[in-house]
């Protein structure tokens, strides 16, 4: 009893710290902020012509980071991938906040760089993209 208690503890203790998201906040957030380096295309359709910059963010849920064909990405983004990182929503929404700092933290390496500069600073506008990149995910 008491062992299932604490293991209740730790599991609920675990839990993701972000807020619940809001999917058509999360779609114009990406429509405004990410299409400049990022499209979103099902291979035949584009949901958001973007840029190519970034890879396309379709299925990106579910995908081992890192690993979008035809997309040269940087060293460190593809050890995290080599390391076990699979997206999901919480993942998105925690390198959102400060790629190069996600990055150095999951590979426990002070070098590692992300080519993604941007940031999104503010919780809930990471719940949201995360929540819609989820929503477009199979």
């Amino acid at each position: 009893m008491i062992r299932a208690a604490m293991v209740a503890v730790f599991t609920l203790s675990a839990a993701p710290a972000f807020a619940a998201g809001d999917i058509a906040a999360g779609e114009e957030l990406v429509a405004k902020r990410c299409k400049t380096c990022h499209m979103i295309s099902d291979g035949d359709n584009v949901i958001l012509k973007g840029g190519k910059t970034g890879p396309n963010l379709y299925g990106i849920v579910g995908r081992t980071a890192g690993t979008f064909e035809d997309f040269r990405y940087g060293d460190d983004l593809v050890a995290a991938g080599e390391k076990g990182l699979v997206w999901n929503a919480d993942e998105i929404a925690a390198y959102l906040e400060d790629p190069k700092d996600y990055l150095r933290t999951y590979l426990d390496d002070k070098k590692a760089k992300s080519k993604m500069a941007f940031k999104l600073r503010d919780e809930q506008d990471r719940a949201d993209v995360a929540a819609y990149l989820a929503s477009i995910s199979e």
